[in-house]
């Protein structure tokens, strides 16, 4: 567990903000081999509420990078639903009585798509609701769960590396898609075209190849060379989603 820094000023500058006259908060300093993912976890917090709270428009961050964290304790306004195996949006709104573009809404989901474990925000209306007991044999038909995880070894390249031409296995070009969520795999491990879940990096597609890309091993693609290097070398748990 990292050591958790209370920031006084921080706690006075947000008071003023809409995050609410009673939030406060705490600063966390990124340390090496640290993930949003991970930080997320070990304070207790959605990770999409953690990107939120801090700005962060990707999963990417760096050491000494100063982050703004808040316990559930602290979000008096509403309660935390930590999913569990065989959970679904529509099972979870209907045992709180939320819509499920509400649920969407409010913890900024994009898709049908929830994972055993992260924690989702639900209205305070529902406290003390127990969710149904689970049914196997509905689990097995509704659950959405991805095809295969598997942990891998992740580096970072840019779309010149080593003088490539930026363009992708699959036709991409990295130079004209700056924002571009891609990696580089081994297409028998993870085949080309496949949508995964990076911890660390987020959603992205298996676009490329390279000659040094074998077995568990990815490379994620950032354009930036600073950001890349940053990166260095981490081991990292792959999702694949489809």
């Amino acid at each position: 567990m990292k050591k958790t820094i209370m920031s006084l000023a921080a706690a006075a500058a947000l008071s003023a903000t809409a995050f609410g006259a009673n939030a406060s908060a705490k600063e966390i300093e990124v340390e090496k081999g640290d993930t949003l993912w991970g930080i997320s976890k070990d304070h207790g917090m959605n990770l999409k509420d953690l990107k939120k709270w801090n700005q962060l428009s990707s999963d990417l961050i760096i050491p000494g990078q100063k982050l703004n964290i808040s316990s559930q304790e602290e979000k008096s306004d509403e309660k935390q639903y930590t999913i569990e195996s065989g959970d679904t949006l529509s099972k979870i709104g209907q045992t709180f009585g939320v819509a499920v573009d509400d649920l969407k809404k409010r913890n900024n989901i994009k898709s049908d798509l929830i994972f055993a474990g992260e924690t989702i925000a639900i209205d305070g209306q529902a406290a003390g609701v127990t969710p149904p007991a689970k049914q196997e044999a509905v689990q097995t038909e509704q659950t959405e769960k991805p095809k295969k995880e598997l942990t891998v070894t992740a580096t970072a390249y840019t779309a010149n590396d080593g003088g490539i031409s930026g363009i992708t296995k699959t036709g991409v070009d990295l130079n004209a898609n700056q924002d571009a969520k891609v990696i580089a795999v081994d297409p028998s491990v993870i085949p080309l075209g496949s949508k995964v879940y990076v911890e660390g990096y987020g959603e992205a597609t298996a676009e490329d190849t390279g000659s040094a890309i074998n077995g568990n091993k990815i490379d994620v693609f950032i354009p930036n060379k600073k950001d890349a290097l940053n990166w260095g070398v981490k081991t990292v748990n792959v999702q694949i989603l489809n």
